[in-house]
């Protein structure tokens, strides 16, 4: 029991510093983590008339759960080379799986304003059934848990906070922004829509796009997209594992 609570404490700790507080002192940030996936649903969805806004909504929510777990380098590295917190931490009990749960749990509730607005427009415009709720989510999970690996790495791995930034912006622009999906890859002309298989997001989309109507495809590419997406999934957070430092040596 008494592991239990220091393990909760440990995660709610991580939860505290990294979403709590900026959220109550800094709430200009959290305003932006909400414009964000909302500017571009509403560019796709006025260029379109209203015929992709279904595309733009599923496009929303990939964008900021994975730019959600990609912003999760920047707070690292804010904490560990401003306020040395990781050094702290390394020499306390916490482990480095507790503090990476507490701060990925963090850069969720962070975003919960935008996941909320997106969810909304989603069942009034998308109107998903159980199934299509349970594929969604799936999918979700499966891109921030990538984009959290790909953030924890480079996190341990960046010396300076704006290079973070740097690196966080570029990610995001090239995984969320230029790859299809705000918009079904139908519409990317050839040979660009081969350069879109390069990001794992592409999968997601079409995932995400088939799952609500608004893409056809076969159940062998169907199952192509979801071999790949688990596939990087998994690959990226073994790197991310084995490339990570914890400690400095």
């Amino acid at each position: 029991m008494r592991l239990k609570r220091s393990r909760f404490s440990q995660i709610l700790a991580g939860i505290l510093v990294n979403a709590i507080y900026e959220m109550k002192n800094y709430p200009i940030v959290t305003i932006s983590t909400v414009i964000s996936p909302l500017s571009l649903l509403a560019v796709v969805a006025f260029v379109s008339s209203g015929d992709l806004l279904g595309t733009a909504i599923a496009g929303g929510l990939i964008m900021i759960f994975f730019s959600s777990g990609i912003a999760l380098q920047s707070d690292l590295s804010h904490l560990k080379n401003d306020f040395k917190l990781q050094d702290m931490i390394v020499s306390s009990p916490t482990s480095a799986k507790m503090y990476m749960a507490g701060m990925s749990l963090a850069e969720i509730i962070y975003s919960i304003p935008g996941i909320v607005i997106l969810s909304v427009l989603a069942a009034v415009y998308i109107q998903p059934n159980l199934i299509q709720i349970a594929i969604l989510t799936a999918v979700l999970f499966l891109m921030f848990a990538l984009s959290i690996a790909i953030g924890f790495m480079l996190a341990t791995l960046s010396s300076d906070v704006v290079q973070s930034y740097a690196f966080s912006r570029l990610l995001s622009l090239l995984f969320a922004t230029l790859p299809p999906v705000y918009y079904p890859i139908t519409l990317v002309p050839y040979p660009f829509n081969y350069l879109a298989y390069l990001s794992p997001t592409t999968y997601a989309a079409e995932i995400m796009h088939w799952t609500i109507g608004a893409l056809e495809l076969s159940s062998t590419h169907l199952i192509i997209d979801w071999a790949v997406l688990i596939g990087a999934c998994v690959v990226i957070m073994f790197i991310a594992v084995k490339k990570s430092r914890w400690r400095e040596v």
